[in-house]
């Protein structure tokens, strides 16, 4: 296929857009790959269409690889199968809901794990007919609150979901590593840096759960790899080593001091140690307790609950989320200290906490017999020497506070070190969460019917494109891999003689007979602008033609690393096919 960009529908750029913070969005944008309609929501250009398309190729060819077998469902769905599970109400505003014009209650899909299930059991019944893995790939909806990025996180966007469904758990997990499997296959495939991670499996439910992280500094996911195993996880799955607990017989009795204008653990540290206590008092020696509000889906109300975390730590927002999800979670506002009076702001302690009955949850290191420094309820006052186990009693646990480079890894291996990265995959063994909540059965070979298993793997597919950008250009501009390149071969001819114009012609001719996709930039403008263009554009390999035609050469170049090569234009076509081929 030879396009030419005299009549190619692009424009370039020279300015980055005024709301792109990541070079994927920069260059996406100034390239003419796709273009803003509104927050979250892009148009695809052509060029941008063709890496598009590539990438959904090499996503097909390695689902078809392990038996998936394509379907399309709609996006725009019915209500009840949401409601079925709940996920009408846990999904919050994170969804599109609509109404049709008789009133009824639709949404737009963010993601089709009821849909499948139902479409399976409308068509299998019997044994024989698993195991079965099906797939789409499809444009889901999500409701975005800060929709940015550019195509990195949108409202709308292009996913490849896919659905295995067995017969027992030895099944599903032999379907989750083919496709496990397979998403390495896919990324390596696409030339990323990436991570395989432990994750939460949030709204999807079920039990193992994986993500794959592609290394990115301004990534918005954070995780934490061991410095002594091959230990790694998304830091709202970490789980955090809890020490031994500690004999509480002959402890010393909890004693409430006067800690006058000591509302923060920093104040409070410097008062204890300049009133000179006998021992040196440090953050990690108090209890901090961090007041929040959840609200169940559907719920009106919000409900008090206490995390309790030493004072050093910092409470991790995500990964609090992550542990009270399904339900939503806020800080205290001072409305809410107005309404609860027996919250003394800056010197909260878990006795107010137990006689208002506020559910109180502690992270993992306090345990019994850990002796604390802690708010007193009461204005301007401490209490040193609270054990737990004697003079509180936490309700449980919660993993809420902040993952830190140099904790211990949870397989004991080591010290842990922190990246970020963004997610381009994830896996999960769901079980029978959705075939419970429908019936899925199959009738069995002694004719009793056996509950169906089920995994669900997504791949951010229009996501791909943004973090193969991220990952591949340089101050000029993109580097695509040649595996998902909007052309094979970027023809530049750079001069107005004839006889350079009708080379350049005839050898991009040639290249798109041997079979080659080629990008011919044919139009008026100067060799400099022509030159940029095809830097900032990003095919990997750059042919010009130009002053060089009159010594029967032509100029190759690799984009990637910047070498030219002069190449005689009598094998030009066979040095660029097999440069391409191989």
């Amino acid at each position: 296929m030879l396009t030419r960009m005299s009549s190619l529908f692009l424009r370039t750029l020279r300015d980055d857009p005024a709301d792109a913070e990541l070079p994927s969005h920069r260059l996406l944008v100034r390239a003419g790959y796709v273009r803003r309609v509104a927050p979250g929501i892009y148009s695809w250009l052509p060029l941008g269409l063709r890496v598009l398309r590539n990438i959904e190729r090499v996503v097909r060819e390695e689902m078809d690889a392990i038996g998936g077998q394509e379907i399309h469902l709609p996006a725009l769905l019915p209500k009840e199968p949401y409601e079925t599970t709940n996920r009408w109400t846990e999904y919050g505003p994170n969804i599109f809901r609509l109404k049709d014009r008789k009133g009824g209650d639709y949404l737009l899909g963010p993601t089709h794990e009821e849909i499948f299930a139902l479409t399976v059991k409308g068509e299998l019944s019997s044994y024989r007919d698993y195991p079965v893995i099906l797939y789409q790939v499809q444009t889901k909806y999500r409701d975005e609150e800060r929709p940015r990025a550019g195509i990195l996180r949108g409202r709308e966007f292009i996913m490849k979901d896919s659905y295995s469904f067995d017969l027992s758990d030895e099944g599903l997990s032999a379907s989750y590593e083919r496709h496990r499997a397979a998403y390495i296959t896919l990324f390596d495939r696409l030339g990323l840096k990436y991570v395989i991670v432990s994750a939460m499996s949030g709204a999807m439910g079920g039990s193992a759960s994986e993500e794959f992280l592609a290394e990115a500094e301004q990534g918005e996911d954070t995780y934490v790899r061991s410095t002594g195993s091959d230990y790694a996880a998304n830091v709202e799955a970490v789980v955090t080593p809890a020490p031994p607990a500690i004999e509480i017989e002959g402890q010393a009795p909890a004693a409430v001091h006067h800690t006058p204008d000591t509302p923060t653990i920093e104040s409070l540290v410097d008062f204890l140690n300049a009133a000179d206590l006998g021992r040196t008092v440090t953050a990690a020696d108090t209890l901090k307790n961090v007041l929040v509000k959840t609200r169940a889906p559907g719920a009106t109300e919000w409900r008090l609950l206490g995390v309790g975390l030493p004072g050093d730590r910092e409470v991790d927002m995500k990964r609090l989320e992550a542990a009270v999800h399904p339900d939503e979670v806020a800080l205290l506002d001072d409305a809410d200290f107005a309404a609860n009076t027996f919250l003394t702001k800056g010197y909260i302690g878990p006795g107010a906490l137990a006689a208002n009955d506020v559910r109180y949850l502690v992270d993992p290191r306090v345990v019994s017999g850990s002796a604390w420094v802690t708010g007193a309820d009461k204005h301007d006052h401490h209490v040193i020497d609270l054990v737990c186990g004697r003079d509180f009693t936490p309700d449980g646990t919660i993993e809420a506070a902040e993952v830190r480079p140099g904790d211990p890894a949870p397989d004991g291996s080591g010290p842990l070190v922190a990246a970020r990265g963004i997610e381009i995959g994830h896996i999960f063994q769901l079980g029978r969460k959705f075939a419970d909540a429908f019936g899925l059965d199959a009738l069995g070979q002694d004719g009793k019917p056996i509950r169906i298993t089920m995994g669900s793997y997504g791949v951010g597919v229009s996501r791909l494109v943004a973090v193969v950008a991220e990952q591949s250009h340089d101050e000029h501009g993109l580097i695509w891999p040649r595996e998902v390149a909007p052309a094979d071969v970027h023809v530049v001819i750079a001069g107005k003689s004839e006889e350079i114009r009708a080379g350049g012609e005839k050898l991009a001719a040639d290249l798109d007979a041997a079979g080659l996709t080629v990008l011919l930039d044919d139009r008026t403008a100067s060799p400099g602008v022509k030159f940029a263009d095809a830097e900032l554009i990003g095919v990997p390999t750059i042919v010009v033609v130009g002053r060089g035609l009159a010594n029967g050469v032509v100029e190759v170049k690799d984009r990637r690393s910047g070498e030219r090569t002069e190449v005689p234009v009598d094998g030009a076509v066979a040095h660029l096919t097999e440069l391409v081929r191989s």
